[in-house]
Formats: C-alpha cells, sequence, structure tokens
C-alpha cells in the first residue's frame, strides 16, 4: 500500500459514496478509490465452517483437539 494510504468504510448513492468516517485528507484531495462489496460480519466464519458441512459431525472434536494442543504448546500434525 502506497503511504498515507486508507482503508475506509462507505455506503453508495447513484454515484456518490457516503463514508462512514471522515477521512484523514484535506479538502480537495485527489485519491484514487478502488471499490469492492464489504464482506458482511461473521461471513468469512461462515464460509470456513461451511466447508465442514459433509463432515460436521468431526467439527466439535477437531476444534477441541486443537485448542487442547495449542494449550499443551504442540501444534498437530497436518
Amino acid at each position: 500500500m502506497t503511504v498515507g494510504t486508507q482503508i475506509l468504510k462507505g455506503v453508495i448513492h447513484g454515484r456518490s459514496i457516503e463514508l462512514e468516517n471522515a477521512p484523514r485528507l484535506g479538502d480537495g484531495q485527489r485519491v484514487s478509490v478502488l471499490v469492492r462489496p464489504a464482506t458482511p460480519t461473521g461471513e468469512g466464519l461462515r464460509k470456513a465452517f461451511g466447508s465442514w458441512r459433509k463432515d460436521a459431525k468431526k467439527l466439535g472434536p477437531f476444534i477441541t483437539s486443537t485448542y487442547a494442543s495449542r494449550a499443551d504448546g504442540h501444534r498437530s500434525a497436518r
């Protein structure tokens, strides 16, 4: 990223974007804009856990085992 780069969230209204927070740039400052849809909160986890659909019964024991191995300072073998 370029020095001074900020990631801001906002809502599109036609050809305008209403930002949730004020950018830390001066009024009239020219900028480049990369627009991508925001990921809803929890969407990343939903997608990750969605991959366990076929093995849902194994998910609980896997998570328990993973946390237990981390508590012991060991990494589980892949």
